[in-house]
């Protein structure tokens, strides 16, 4: 675990995630348009997906949300991450990609929807990503593709450079620390269970 975030740089790079999220939201939201996209209903629900997510600051911003719900919700999103996790670890076990329901989920709805970490936000919609072994292409989610066979759909979003934001935010987070931060590679359930980084 590494050391505490001074609370000062915490309230600065959870400010300009936040940003960043909502600049995610609208490259979703244009990108879905393009697609004619709607989650509303859809019987393939990308909550039961096996999501790791690999930040300190996200992983901050998830806890800043469960810190400001009521205590008996929280302990019912632990309850629920626990179950995740042992579902998770048996399906692995097996040799399987885990389907296993988020623990923010409620009735179709995500519980903490203000506060859902990048993954979360961009998947569905077709996208690039263009790094130093080139461009990487995800196609979107099953209806998505289905939706692109019909011609529907238009160039797919670059999430690139919401991808460098947050990797800068990391580091702003990490400050004049020697080296680079520790490898985060957690589910969701994962970063409830084990408390906010730091503490």
């Amino acid at each position: 675990m590494t050391a505490p975030f001074p609370a000062s740089r915490r309230r600065v790079v959870l400010a300009k995630l936040a940003k960043l999220y909502a600049d995610m939201d609208a490259a979703y939201t244009a990108a879905a348009a393009a697609a004619g996209l709607d989650c509303a209903g859809c019987a393939e629900n990308c909550c039961v997906s096996f999501f790791q997510h690999h930040t300190h600051a996200e992983w901050l911003y998830l806890h800043a949300g469960l810190d400001a719900l009521p205590a008996g919700q929280r302990e019912a999103y632990a309850a629920r991450a626990r179950e995740y996790v042992d579902a998770c670890r048996e399906a692995l076990s097996r040799g399987e990609t885990p389907r296993v329901m988020c623990p923010l989920n409620d009735d179709g709805l995500c519980g903490l929807y203000d506060h859902r970490l990048m993954i979360c936000r961009l998947h569905g919609v077709p996208n690039v990503l263009i790094g130093s072994m080139g461009v990487r292409e995800f196609p979107g989610c099953g209806p998505c593709q289905r939706l692109t066979a019909e011609g529907k759909g238009g160039k797919a979003m670059d999430r690139t450079p919401l991808l460098r934001r947050l990797a800068a935010l990391e580091m702003e987070l990490w400050g004049s620390r020697p080296g680079r931060p520790p490898k985060v590679d957690m589910t969701l359930a994962e970063m409830i269970l084990a408390g906010p980084p730091g503490k």
